[in-house]
């Protein structure tokens, strides 16, 4: 029986620490991919790159008529790296943390949005539900980066402090 309880408890002792590294995990991946992705949009190559997704979308065309292709792709990247500053920042505020997941989720519901402004079907294979590599394909991802952030803010509006 002994055996039986600290087997038991070993597990839940292991999973209590995997849990807690698969929650930093996720936290500094989107760290990774916003800061990476962000500063490239300070470059001309990413601003002309991203101009058809923008362009496509009701929640962001409105960017072009403000500032100019690079202007817009600048202030795109700027809140992608101050939302990656913000979550790196999590562990030392909740507010951080808040605020970066909040972000975050507003960001990957923006570009996942696009799979249904963009054109991502592809025609050679028939049309949809075959997609494009790109965009098609590179949204898609953006699917499981949405939930990540959304598991985020939720353990953000949890935490106490």
């Amino acid at each position: 029986m002994s055996t039986l309880i600290n087997t038991h408890q070993n597990r839940s002792e292991f999973a209590h620490s995997l849990n807690q590294f698969a929650d930093q995990a996720v936290r500094f991946s989107i760290v990774i991919v916003l800061a990476w992705i962000g500063a490239m949009k300070f470059t001309s190559y990413e601003a002309g790159a991203i101009e058809g997704l923008v362009a496509s979308s009701p929640l962001t065309s409105w960017l072009y008529s403000v500032f100019s292709l690079q202007g817009a792709s600048n202030l795109i990247g700027f809140v992608e790296v101050a939302t990656a500053v913000a979550l790196l920042l999590a562990p030392v505020h909740r507010g951080f943390a808040i605020l970066g997941a909040a972000s975050a989720t507003l960001t990957f519901a923006v570009t996942t949005s696009f799979l249904f402004t963009a054109p991502i079907a592809e025609a050679s294979l028939g049309g949809f539900p075959a997609i494009s590599v790109v965009p098609g394909q590179f949204l898609l991802k953006d699917i499981v980066l949405l939930s990540a952030a959304l598991s985020l803010l939720a353990k953000a509006l949890l935490r106490d402090e």
